[in-house]
């Protein structure tokens, strides 16, 4: 069932959400990045579990968020379609270790899988941009981008590099790749 979940992480502010937008716009299913709905909520109530005020709050909450999201796309039917998923639970269980240090990341890994191949967006300086949903920047980014680089290989998946192109051209490498394999 989880081959036909497909991630897309990386670099935030590297394009993922527009690719993924592209993605449903040509028909296919997809499931939002959990931290922007989380973020949209808090900053919407009291917003305490915002990543830049309490990284751990927020983590256990995208964590929470991603394995819902997991679990409503593997109960439906839907074939051999594929799900695109704007992050998921290895980020968030990624971030939580960071915050915490309690190793979460393996375990939920291995229990919540993904298609083997994941796409990776990697640091685009020209197009990121902080909004009131994405406040830090370039740098910071660019170290989680290096650090999901890292942990999903050793997770058991296969990452490809999305390319710096505009996003059709982005959508139609992933739809390519997925294709052939």
């Amino acid at each position: 069932m989880h081959q036909r979940f497909v991630l897309v992480t990386g670099c935030s502010g590297g394009g993922k959400s527009t690719l993924i937008k592209e993605l449903a716009r040509r028909g296919h299913r997809t499931v939002e990045e959990p931290g922007r709905r989380i973020v949209r909520e808090e900053l919407a109530g009291e917003g305490g579990a915002l990543p830049w005020t309490d990284l751990a709050a927020f983590a256990r909450r995208a964590i929470r968020m991603a394995v819902a999201d997991w679990r409503r796309a593997h109960a439906r039917p839907g074939g051999e379609d594929w799900i695109f998923f704007d992050r998921g639970v290895i980020d968030a269980a990624s971030a939580f270790q960071v915050a915490t240090g309690r190793k979460v990341l393996a375990p939920l890994a291995r229990r919540y899988r993904y298609r083997p191949l994941v796409f990776l967006a990697p640091p685009w300086p020209e197009i990121h941009a902080g909004d009131a949903e994405r406040r830090h920047g370039l740098a910071t980014a660019t170290e989680e981008y290096e650090r999901l680089a890292n942990e999903l290989p050793a997770l058991g998946y296969e990452t490809r590099l999305l390319p710096k192109a505009p996003v059709a051209e982005r959508a139609a490498f992933v739809l390519t790749a997925l294709e052939r394999g």
